[in-house]
């Protein structure tokens, strides 16, 4: 078929390959004087998914994805014209069986995970990613060209199911993961066995085969391969951010958070028994003190009571002498909380040692004080200054002449 001209443009140069669906020439079109990729359909070939493919590859538009010129049909045969990328392939690339160096596999699969961002975006499942449909431009740059038979089979592939977006990240794994170790994660001279052990086998870990891969390529590679298509990374545009993400491998590699202990445990259960015990202490002098009578009691509390040591009071105009005759002991005692109407308290100085300043009692609150001093009755200038508290009733203190 050499030098034949399809379509009476496109003119056959030479065959650049052949598959069970098609077979791809080199052709120069004539009317625009290019050099271009013809894709003619096998006589025994699915007219129906080449027809499908046509217009997939049609709607498609981005620097890593062969861009497609024409779809036609000549003699009968439906035939596609496509970019002309003359780099060669991928698989070209690997041939040797041995990894690509780190930043060529980093670049490429970069830009392929583009292509596949891109046509996943437009709802377009590739269904046959490899490194034969991988090709180069004239300035190295790689693009996904050309459907075939695909040998990277998914496991949900394998298992019947239909391809997804998933179904290409597995692909793009495969990939990555020879370019990393230049081998396959399957390998297997029996086509059934090699579908077996992509449904049902794990894959070694690119780390298990050369432990200097660059880690976000590794991981990259070993999270595409996953048998579960919902633990890989969604589709193209996932898998490129991945590429991207220098933290990915740490989301995965770092050990499950394990329980730590409260490290407040220890204060609070201090603090309650400290809380505990002085409500205890409170309780235990409350009722002491209720029962000490007329014990001396300083500085401890007691339940409300009422001074118990008064005596008669002496009454002069305007004013209320109060003696109060007590043995030599001091006792304060505090009282609950009463109301008082209108409490005036003087504070009267006497010559005798003892002397008792008693402060006003809070605006709403009194505390009931009883203090009692020695006093020699036989004096001539005695003075005992008391004050009291009352409830419903007006109190006042002066000193007897």
């Amino acid at each position: 078929m050499t030098g034949e001209a399809i379509a009476g443009r496109y003119r056959l140069l030479e065959q650049l390959g052949h598959g069970a669906m098609s077979t791809v020439w080199l052709a120069h079109d004539d009317e625009l004087d290019r050099d271009v990729a013809l894709k003619v359909l096998s006589p025994t070939a699915d007219r129906a998914r080449f027809e499908r493919e046509a217009r997939a590859v049609a709607a498609l538009s981005h620097p890593n994805i062969s861009g497609l010129y024409d779809y036609g049909e000549s003699d009968g045969r439906p035939y596609m014209v496509l970019e002309y990328l003359p780099g060669g392939t991928l698989e070209d690339r690997l041939a040797g069986g041995r990894p690509l160096p780190d930043a060529e596999t980093a670049r490429y699969a970069d830009e392929v995970a583009a292509g596949l961002a891109h046509a996943h975006a437009q709802g377009v499942v590739h269904r046959d990613l490899k490194p034969a449909n991988v090709l180069f431009d004239s300035e190295g740059r790689a693009k996904i060209a050309d459907f075939g038979i695909a040998p990277y089979i998914s496991p949900e592939q394998a298992a019947g199911l239909p391809a997804t977006a998933a179904s290409d990240v597995y692909s793009f794994g495969t990939i990555l993961f020879r370019m990393l170790t230049g081998r396959l994660p399957f390998v297997s001279s029996n086509a059934m066995e090699l579908v077996r052990m992509n449904r049902d086998e794990q894959p070694p870990a690119v780390a298990d085969l050369r432990t200097g891969a660059p880690p976000v390529l590794a991981f990259t590679a070993d999270a595409s391969l996953a048998k579960d298509p919902l633990a890989r990374p969604a589709d193209g545009a996932v898998l490129l951010a991945t590429l991207h993400d220098d933290t990915a491998q740490t989301q995965v590699l770092a050990p499950p958070p394990q329980k730590r202990r409260c490290r407040y445990l220890v204060p609070l259960v201090v603090l309650a028994v400290l809380l505990l015990g002085g409500a205890a202490l409170a309780l235990a002098l409350t009722s002491s003190t209720g029962d000490s009578g007329g014990t001396d009691a300083t500085g401890s509390l007691s339940l409300p009571s009422v001074p118990a040591a008064t005596s008669t009071t002496q009454t002069t105009p305007a004013t209320t002498a109060v003696t109060t005759t007590a043995p030599t002991t001091t006792r304060t005692a505090t009282t609950a909380p009463a109301t008082t109407a209108s409490t005036t308290t003087h504070r009267t100085t006497t010559t005798h040692p003892a002397t008792t300043v008693v402060s006003p009692p809070p605006p709403t609150t009194t505390f009931a004080t009883t203090t009692v001093a020695t006093t020699d009755t036989t004096a001539t200038d005695t003075t005992a200054t008391t004050t009291a508290a009352a409830t419903d009733q007006s109190t006042t203190t002066a000193a007897s002449p």
